[in-house]
């Protein structure tokens, strides 16, 4: 079921949650176990993210640079198919700019398809550490909304090349990424609402929300949306805090704000197993109230480790 369906035809609020691939090395049990505690609650979706190969660059004697891949993750169409087939559940696996071009798209797009996969959540992806841009792979897409045109254009049966046979549409659903404190390289709120909008009129159906902790940042995002026209549903991603080290890291790396209260709070806290109990109150208390607002959708950013996601959902669902 397309999950923007799942939405219109819930009387609820749904969950859903979001897993990293496991590094290269690791065995797809690392994800089943990720998995197990959380399908009690009847997640509506598992999201499947995307993470490009790691790479820095060593100086040869000569001058000249050398590229060293030195972090990959499995594919993630692969371990996509994997578990929706497993726990007969829908699978949104993220489709990304960085790292593909156009053909790669293509290609990761037929083979989703031919395993019945019809939900996707288009982004543009991570800059590379060694970058201070983001730098589109040669024939590869600069832009979200170009990767969402050209999959809008894959479900009217049009692909990169004119002559290719058996052009069967294909059938995604497609979510967009939104930022309830402004994405980092928008140099406004209004301009980042406007290039969300043309995301949505180029084909999205849903926006899927950057984490935050202060739930009247997605309420007034909400509303700033609904006032520039943006009608689809937006679902909150929620992160609990898991270590104290994060009060620094979660807002360099997301450029997000956390509360003074939160921070007083994690920064009382002895030690890392006190902050994580900290963050599940505090996730709990995000839950329960977006819940009693009707949104529709909790999607949770789990990082990979479901333990305090599972203590969260057992007081909210």
């Amino acid at each position: 079921m397309k999950i923007s369906d799942a939405i219109q035809q819930s009387d609820t609020t749904l969950f859903a949650f979001e897993l990293l691939p496991p590094m290269k090395g690791d065995t797809i049990q690392t994800i089943y176990n990720a998995i197990d505690p959380l399908m009690d609650f009847n997640p509506a979706y598992i999201n499947v993210t995307y993470h490009r190969e790691e790479i820095i660059y060593k100086k040869r004697e000569n001058g000249l640079l050398e590229k060293n891949v030195i972090r990959k993750r499995p594919g993630t169409v692969g371990i996509s198919a994997a578990i929706k087939y497993k726990y007969k559940v829908e699978i949104v696996p993220h489709i990304i700019c960085g790292g593909f071009s156009k053909e790669d798209t293509e290609n990761a797009l037929i083979d989703m398809h031919f395993l019945d996969i019809h939900n996707l959540l288009a982004i543009r992806g991570d800059t590379l550490k060694h970058e201070k841009f983001f730098s589109p792979e040669p024939d590869g897409h600069a832009h979200s909304i170009d990767l969402v045109q050209q999959i809008v254009n894959m479900n009217k049966g049009i692909y990169l090349t004119e002559d290719i046979e058996n052009k069967n549409p294909t059938n995604f659903d497609i979510g967009v990424a939104g930022y309830p404190e402004k994405h980092s390289e928008a140099p406004n709120m209004q301009a980042d609402l406007l290039h969300l909008k043309r995301k949505i009129e180029a084909g999205a159906s849903y926006i899927v929300t950057q984490m935050f902790f202060d739930n009247q940042k997605y309420f007034d995002f909400v509303d700033a949306c609904r006032n520039a026209g943006i009608m689809v549903p937006i679902i909150p991603g929620l992160k609990p805090i898991t270590t104290k080290g994060q009060l620094l890291t979660l807002p360099q790396t997301f450029h997000i704000d956390i509360p003074y209260e939160l921070a007083c709070e994690i920064e009382k806290c002895a030690d890392n197993k006190s902050a994580a109990q900290v963050g599940i109150e505090w996730c709990t208390m995000q839950s329960k109230e977006l819940k009693s607002r009707g949104v529709p959708v909790l999607h949770y950013y789990t990082m990979g480790k479901s333990n305090n996601v599972r203590s969260i959902a057992e007081k909210v669902f």
